[in-house]
């Protein structure tokens, strides 16, 4: 115990540091516990997905073109607030973006807007494509079959 009494002297400002990031990060998990944002992992997702979630892609056309999850449908996030009526409140919603910090903004808004089941995708396209799950492309390939 004397050792951590002795660093805390030595070493002021890491101390002083490593106590703000505690308290920044207990401050945000209350914060996203208060306002009941939920995000779910990649394998969270697919249970959710299995089970009839839709998936809804933030990023723009040329992003989602480039690579975007299975049946998942495009609603650019500057778009989100006039075709959310194009989304079946009682079916749960999963918001994906590039590394999940519009998919938060956007799930805050579709739960006041009565989305009891909407979530974000925790780390986003970067957190799927890492866990090694399946996306699809939208861009057509040639086939690679011989010339008659």
């Amino acid at each position: 115990m004397e050792q951590v009494f002795e660093f805390a002297g030595n070493h002021p400002l890491l101390v002083t540091a490593l106590m703000i990031s505690f308290f920044v990060l207990i401050f945000s998990e209350m914060r996203r516990k208060a306002t009941g944002m939920v995000a779910v992992t990649p394998g969270d997702a697919v249970a959710l997905i299995n089970n009839d979630a839709i998936v809804v892609d933030l990023r723009s056309a040329e992003s989602y073109l480039r690579g975007h999850i299975v049946n998942s449908k495009n609603i650019p996030f500057d778009e989100l607030s006039a075709k959310k009526d194009s989304l079946n409140t009682s079916t749960p919603v999963i918001a994906v973006c590039d590394a999940g910090i519009s998919s938060n903004k956007a799930v805050a808004m579709l739960r006041q807007s009565g989305f009891e089941s909407a979530y974000s995708l925790k780390g986003g396209m970067n957190a799927w494509s890492q866990a090694g799950l399946p996306v699809v492309s939208g861009k057509k390939t040639k086939s690679k079959g011989k010339k008659s």
